[in-house]
């Protein structure tokens, strides 16, 4: 664990205070020790004895209430499960974190690219009204995925070797919309290609317009969210940037004005961006800020 602190292929050698190990059973950061457990069964953590009141799930095996309430049985307060999940409440910061209560003691953050689609598409929703819509994530390599070609869980497709290989996917991420924000229920569907980069990746949202507004009216009303009350979690350019140029960008959605397209006053593409390492951990603690004040 301390190799993989120090270093990393996307975002640099650990340029913080020195990573060291205390014993088999701590590490130091700085002069701060975190305790390390190797334990298979969550029930068997005793994260009371560590003070760890917030436990963020993120091994992708305990991501249903019955599975993760196992931490809780270890003295957890709280758990944030770091994925889309079929019965915890979900939460994307910035759309509908104040629906939190604090009787909840299991929440999902959502995935990266609901949080990127949703603070759009509320921003797009509550402005000019969206009919339905269909979203696109171009994706970049996930742990998930294969290094060479062999068998997949989830499809045939997924098996293939991600590094040579454009690969689509479903998603779950526009049908998640229509849970932190129920207008939108039933009304976008999407999916995902896959491709060979490391981080950062992008949405494709197309959608409807229930009022019909012009490309320029809807970039205005991008920018001017991002700059209030949506400042920090969507972000906005008009520069001509591609990928790399978000890596490490903390902000869940950056929406690009000059990718986007309308073919008319109510049918248009919006194109944002995000970096769904860096992004998305920003704001699973976030969210946990957000519970601890609530």
């Amino acid at each position: 664990m301390t190799y993989m602190f120090k270093y990393d292929s996307v975002h640099g050698h650990w340029k913080h205070h020195d990573v060291k190990v205390k014993d088999s059973k701590t590490l130091l950061f700085g002069e701060k020790s975190v305790t390390v457990f190797g334990v298979r069964n969550p029930e068997e953590i005793p994260w009371a004895e560590t003070g760890a009141d917030y436990v963020v799930e993120s091994t992708g095996v305990f991501t249903d209430k019955d599975k993760a309430a196992a931490h809780l049985k270890g003295g957890a307060k709280k758990v944030i499960i770091s994925a889309p999940s079929k019965d915890a409440p979900m939460f994307v910061v910035g759309v509908n974190e104040k629906e939190y209560k604090p009787h909840i003691d299991i929440v999902s953050n959502a995935s990266c690219t609901t949080n990127c689609l949703a603070p759009l598409a509320k921003v797009i929703n509550d402005r000019f009204g969206i009919v339905e819509g269909l979203m696109t994530t171009v994706h970049a390599i996930t742990a998930t995925q294969k290094t060479v070609d062999g068998p997949s869980n989830k499809d045939w497709r997924g098996g293939r070797a991600a590094s040579f290989n454009i690969i689509p996917s479903s998603t779950g991420a526009a049908k998640a919309v229509g849970k932190v924000l129920p207008a939108l229920n039933g009304k976008l569907t999407g999916m995902s290609f896959r491709v060979p980069t490391v981080d950062v990746s992008v949405v494709d949202l197309t959608v409807r317009l229930e009022k019909s507004a012009t490309y320029d009216e809807v970039k205005a009303a991008i920018k001017e969210e991002s700059e209030g009350k949506l400042k920090g979690i969507l972000g906005y350019t008009e520069d001509d940037v591609v990928s790399t140029d978000f890596i490490g960008d903390s902000r869940s959605s950056i929406f690009d004005a000059k990718a986007g397209i309308a073919l008319n006053a109510n049918f248009l593409k919006l194109v944002s961006w995000y970096d769904n390492e860096w992004g998305y951990s920003s704001r699973v603690i976030d969210l946990i800020r957000h519970m601890a004040s609530a």
